[in-house]
């Protein structure tokens, strides 16, 4: 089947790791076990917090919702990459390419707007604790949720629009196991000179804000954690950011590796940037269930409550 069939509509050969062919069966494994762990772990999450009256708290909320978009990221790349490993199933259509990629970017766009919230949640847990829930009520909540939904769908799709104009007429592989914008864009043989911008746009606009919000958030917490007398509640308020701190790193970490990896990693052997760019996208998932579930004591007892209900009920 040639991959050439039309400029418009043409077919796209995903990247495993190049020159590792070989070893697909062996490399499959530790990620069918990290795809098995993000799964899991932020579906119990989602379930514990649904069915444990004393997780209906806006923090638990929004944690709900940074397991939600992890379980997409997950979702959105699972078949291509296991697909790869195992059938090799290398062909993707254009118009699957593009919805995955909306999918994937949609996500990552909405994890960084989750973290933005919670990152909101705790200045006001922590400089206001009186008025934490008037301020942060369950319609307040959901209108946040809305507004993430919205923000990611309306700032993507002008994105995903301007490459359905682009025609391909060079080499179709593509360098990773999923569609990235930038990926394909560097395809097309036509002017990208609107779409480089607009996705540079995208990413200012999203990740690049909430970072910059987020560290303000973070220096106004410093601050009122400063004014508490006590050292001991000091300690015991700041404890209570930890795992978000930890979530905002394992967010953008990858994120930034895989940034430098595309613009000065051209003379690192091919199977570094795809590691990087699986590793971005499972990350996060992965770790963050494991986070929140050793550093919050209300979802340890919440998990243990759940497992051992199970238990005695065998």
């Amino acid at each position: 089947m040639s991959i050439f069939r039309n400029s418009t509509s043409p077919i796209f050969l995903l990247t495993g790791f190049s020159g590792l062919e070989w070893a697909y069966a062996w490399i499959s494994i530790p990620f069918c076990c990290l795809y098995i762990t993000a799964l899991s772990g932020n579906t119990l999450i989602l379930f514990v917090v649904l069915t444990e009256p004393s997780l209906h708290e806006p923090m638990y909320y929004f944690l709900s919702m940074l397991s939600t978009t992890d379980l997409g990221l997950c979702i959105s790349t699972l078949g291509t990459v296991l697909g790869i490993f195992w059938l090799n199933a290398r062909e993707i259509s254009f118009n699957a390419c593009l919805s995955q990629m909306f999918f994937n970017h949609l996500f990552t766009v909405m994890e960084s707007s989750v973290l933005l919230a919670m990152a909101f949640d705790r200045f006001v847990a922590i400089s206001n604790p009186l008025r934490y829930a008037t301020i942060l009520t369950d319609l307040k909540i959901v209108q946040i949720g809305t507004a993430i939904i919205t923000r990611g769908t309306v700032i993507l799709i002008p994105m995903v629009v301007l490459l359905k104009r682009l025609s391909f007429c060079r080499s179709h592989v593509l360098h990773h196991s999923y569609c990235f914008h930038p990926d394909v864009m560097k395809l097309s043989c036509t002017d990208t000179s609107i779409n480089s911008a607009l996705g540079l746009t995208v990413v200012v606009l999203t990740m690049g804000v909430d970072s910059i919000f987020i560290l303000l958030s973070y220096v106004l917490i410093i601050r009122s954690v400063l004014s508490i007398a006590s050292p001991e509640e000091r300690k015991k308020a700041f404890s209570t950011c930890i795992s978000h701190l930890c979530a905002v790193a394992i967010f953008y970490i990858p994120l930034i590796s895989l940034s430098f990896v595309h613009r000065f990693g051209k003379h690192a052997p091919p199977y570094v940037p795809t590691l990087i760019a699986n590793l971005y996208l499972l990350i996060p998932p992965v770790m963050n269930p494991i986070i929140y579930s050793v550093k919050t004591k209300q979802i340890q007892k919440a998990v243990l409550k759940l497992l051992f209900s199970k238990r005695s009920l065998i």
